[in-house]
């Protein structure tokens, strides 16, 4: 009796290893690997007759087009479109692209760096005194030195308190340490960089020392950061995605990581009725912009993280969308951050208190960390790296060579 199933095949890894299986000739393996990767692939605001030529020529490659009716009547100046087919007919309309008039050739290298940097796991995060590799999902543990923070506001204000909670974070297995002395829960007041400073600067002193991880420091202020830097953090982590100029010149000068994070608003007026044309798309789009005007200011765009902002200017519904659409952002070519942990969305979808949503935040996690996302922040570490290890092994994202 015939055994047949379907098989899933969402990486080239995975077509690999499947036509390996049968025994397919080493030379047929890459023609196969291109037919066995079926993509969707949208382009946004196109020009209408950019947009005819590539939907024709992605039929002439033997794939297929998704486009509006506004397309055949020529009723709208720029539409979106949605091109289907395997890596074998991308590769063809690629090519073919290339040789059309009107923007066709930009159409062509950035449907090709899309599907470059959607098939990329992993990244060399180059930090001041060393390297760290994302070839296994990394955990941030999240310190707040703050009176006010949503989750655990006044319980490490002490700067004995915070240290001692740092360091049990990496004998917990953390990666890599956030410490924000600045609430940004939504409704929150912002501090002064004077404030921030004054409970930031004796716990990050000891930190940076002590600790055999790379320290971030959660900051929007310039002043903060380069005080931060000075001292011996690694990188920083801007809630606001370096919108500040001088706070791009920073991270140019100091040469360093750096997390833009998507907020819509401020954090006093982020969650009064936020809204989107399409949320993953305008996130994108937030990202494509904040990452080429770093790039303009002197960052390195291999330094740089994306970090989707869940919670921060957003609704159960748009949450709940970035985290199932979160390999999306993988369109993108940077390591994603992602930090679910403990917030409103989890207590909203089970009806629990800060403190009792652990196994929200860890489902939240592992599902973020198999969609594509590089770095979790997280609040438990212990039982967070746990679960990581765990679904790295199974979905195969750990290095490791792991006995049978």
């Amino acid at each position: 009796m015939f055994n047949a199933h379907v098989l899933e095949l969402a990486q080239e890894a995975d077509v690999q290893d499947a036509i390996e299986r049968v025994g397919v000739q080493t030379r047929g393996r890459p023609i196969l690997t291109r037919k066995g990767l079926f993509r969707a692939v949208k382009l946004q605001d196109v020009g209408f007759r950019e947009a005819n030529i590539a939907k024709q020529e992605m039929l002439g490659a033997g794939g297929d087009a998704a486009t509006p009716k506004g397309l055949v009547d020529f009723s709208k100046e720029k539409v979106d479109i949605i091109l289907l087919g395997t890596m074998l007919h991308f590769r063809r309309f690629v090519a073919k692209m290339r040789s059309q008039a009107f923007l066709c050739e930009a159409i062509s290298s950035e449907v090709e760096a899309v599907l470059s940097n959607y098939q990329r796991r992993s990244f060399t995060l180059r930090f001041p005194s060393r390297n760290v590799e994302t070839n296994r999902t990394l955990v941030m543990g999240v310190l707040n030195v703050t009176p006010d923070s949503f989750s655990d506001g006044g319980r490490y204000l002490q700067p004995e308190q915070a240290i001692e909670r740092g360091e049990q974070m990496v004998r917990e297995g953390a990666d890599l340490l956030d410490v924000g002395a600045e609430s940004t829960r939504p409704r929150s007041e912002p501090i002064t960089h004077e404030e921030e400073w004054r409970r930031l600067e004796p716990v990050l002193k000891v930190l940076v020392d002590r600790l055999d991880i790379p320290v971030s420091v959660d900051t929007y202020k310039p002043d903060t950061a380069a005080k931060a830097l000075d001292l011996g953090a690694s990188f920083l982590n801007d809630v606001t995605g370096l919108r500040n100029e001088e706070m791009v010149r920073v991270v140019a000068g100091y040469d360093v990581p750096a997390v833009i994070m998507h907020m819509q608003g401020d954090p006093k007026t982020m969650q009064v009725d936020p809204k989107y044309r399409e949320v993953v798309a305008d996130i994108l789009r937030f990202f494509r912009e904040r990452v080429a005007d770093a790039v303009r200011g002197g960052v390195d765009e291999e330094k740089l993280i994306v970090d989707p902002g869940i919670g921060f200017g957003k609704t159960l519904g748009h949450n709940l969308e970035i985290l199932r659409r979160l390999g999306e952002f993988r369109s993108l070519g940077r390591p994603i951050l992602i930090g679910p942990s403990r917030k409103s969305f989890i207590g909203k979808v089970l009806d629990l208190e800060v403190d009792e949503r652990l196994e929200g935040s860890l489902t939240a996690t592992v599902l973020a960390m198999a969609k594509g996302a590089s770095i979790v922040r997280v609040h438990e570490v212990r039982e967070t790296v746990r679960a990581i290890r765990m679904a790295d092994a199974i979905l195969g994202l750990d290095s490791r060579e792991l006995s049978a």
